[in-house]
Order: structure tokens, then C-alpha cells, then sequence
């Protein structure tokens, strides 16, 4: 859950050379592709005056571009592709994320589009209910507080995109691993748990279409296979984290809304 760097390089590209740039561009983004330091690019161009370009490159940190990709041969095939117009830059910049971020609400949240708050008690208590009855679960979870329904509830919708109710009670994603620390959680136990989720999920009538769905058992994966390790005695517990946020996929809902 490190914060990436965002480098931002920015040109100012003669019309006439505005063709050949973007041809460059499209075959040096091949060796951004294969760089292993690189997560991310994207090129764009100003609707205002065509002349202004802004590269968009996210690093997995500066010094894994400085150190790494520029002391790569990708970077020198990089830059026999770019190089003619490096006289053109205006700019170039390295970049770290504040705290300072969020997202509109041209695309809902999960949160909003599971129903809220609401949608995610109703998910809690019927599969915890499942959990109490379930001869694989039942022991892990023995002696559960009457309360923990409840922060399960709130730590859901935290992560799915509302507000950081877990956080603001509760703590970050520290606290909730803390909760595992020791555990020893078999693989069986976690295939259970994430079956009986969906099962809950169907039953607490959340949103039943693929793009919910798919991000939605994205996040139950990935949180068990977390909670396996650091149950176990290898476990090496996280420093203070926030709340991991999660959001679609790659196909969001389709809606007009």
C-alpha cells in the first residue's frame, strides 16, 4: 500500500511535428509496457492549443525510475524513440499523492450502489448468522462479541467507497489485522468464508450484476488470502495503515445515471 511516484513531463510540440511525436510516443510506450519499475502511462493532448502534450507516467517509486529504469536498456531504447523532441520539453517532474483525494460521482461508489450503510448491515447479520451454524466456521468464530456484526458492517463500507466509519471507531487496517494475528486460518476456512459471503449476499439482496459482483468477490479474495497470512506464525504485522479503498474493476456499471 505504498504511494507511488507521478512523474509529469510536459511539451510544447510544433504542429508540424505534432504526427512524428505521436509516432515516436506510440513505439516508445512499448518499452514503458515491458519496464518493470513503470505502473502505469498516458499521453495527453490540450483541447485548447494542440501544442501543449503531458506525459503521465506513474513509477513504482523515484528511485526505481532514476535507479532502475534509467539505468536499464529500455530506457535507451526509450530514448532513441523520444529523443528529438526532448529539446521541446517544458517540464519534468516528479510527484508524490497527498491525502488530498477522492473520486465524483460520475461513477457510484460501491457503497452507494450496494445500497449503503443499510445493504451492508443487512449482509453482515445474515452471514454471520450462516457463520454461527457453519461446522467449519462456527469454531474460529466462537464466543463472538454481539457488536462485531456491526464493525464488520461499518469496515465493508468503508472499503467500498463510504464513509470511514470503521476508521473514525475502530482504527485502520492495522487494527483489523490485529484481529488475525495468531489465528492460524486454514486455507478451507478461508474458501468457506468467502462461499458464504456470496451465499449472504445473495440472501441480503445485494446487486446481483457481474460488475458488482466481480469487484465485490475481488475484495473477499484478496482480504482472506491477507487474513491467511498474517494468522500464521510468520506473519510480519503492518505498520499504521489506512483503510484500503476499493472500487470497480475495469468495467464499472453500465448506466446512464
Amino acid at each position: 500500500m505504498t504511494a507511488h511516484t507521478v512523474e509529469y513531463i510536459r511539451y510544447l510540440i510544433p504542429e508540424e511535428q505534432s504526427a512524428p511525436f505521436l509516432a515516436a510516443y506510440t513505439r516508445a510506450a512499448a518499452h514503458l509496457a515491458e519496464a518493470p519499475q513503470c505502473v502505469d502511462y498516458e499521453l495527453a493532448r490540450s483541447e485548447e492549443d494542440f501544442q501543449h502534450y503531458v506525459l503521465r507516467i506513474t513509477w513504482t517509486s523515484t528511485e526505481d525510475h532514476v535507479e532502475g529504469f534509467r539505468e536499464s536498456e529500455l530506457f535507451t531504447d526509450f530514448v532513441a524513440e523520444i529523443g528529438p523532441f526532448t529539446r521541446f520539453v517544458e517540464e519534468t517532474r516528479h510527484y508524490k499523492p497527498t491525502t488530498v483525494r477522492g473520486t465524483g460521482a460520475a461513477v457510484p461508489t460501491l457503497y452507494a450502489w450496494a445500497g449503503g450503510a443499510e445493504a451492508f448491515s443487512r449482509l453482515t447479520e445474515v452471514f454471520y448468522d450462516k457463520v454461527r451454524k457453519d461446522d467449519v466456521l462456527a469454531p474460529v468464530f466462537e464466543g463472538l462479541a454481539a457488536e462485531h456484526a456491526a464493525h464488520v458492517a461499518s469496515w465493508f463500507g468503508e472499503v467500498f467507497g463510504g464513509p470511514p466509519v470503521y476508521s473514525e471507531t475502530q482504527g485502520g487496517h492495522g487494527h483489523m489485522v490485529a484481529k488475525h494475528l495468531g489465528k492460524g486460518i486454514t486455507e478451507v476456512q478461508r474458501r468457506r468464508w468467502v462461499n458464504l459471503l456470496q451465499d449472504a449476499a445473495d440472501e441480503a439482496e445485494l446487486p446481483s450484476d457481474a460488475e458488482f459482483r466481480s469487484a465485490f468477490l475481488a475484495y473477499a479474495e484478496w482480504g482472506t488470502r491477507l487474513a491467511v497470512y498474517f494468522s500464521g506464525p510468520d506473519a510480519v504485522p503492518p505498520g499504521e495503515q489506512p483503510v484500503p479503498r476499493w472500487s470497480w474493476g475495469p468495467t464499472p456499471p453500465a448506466s446512464d445515471a
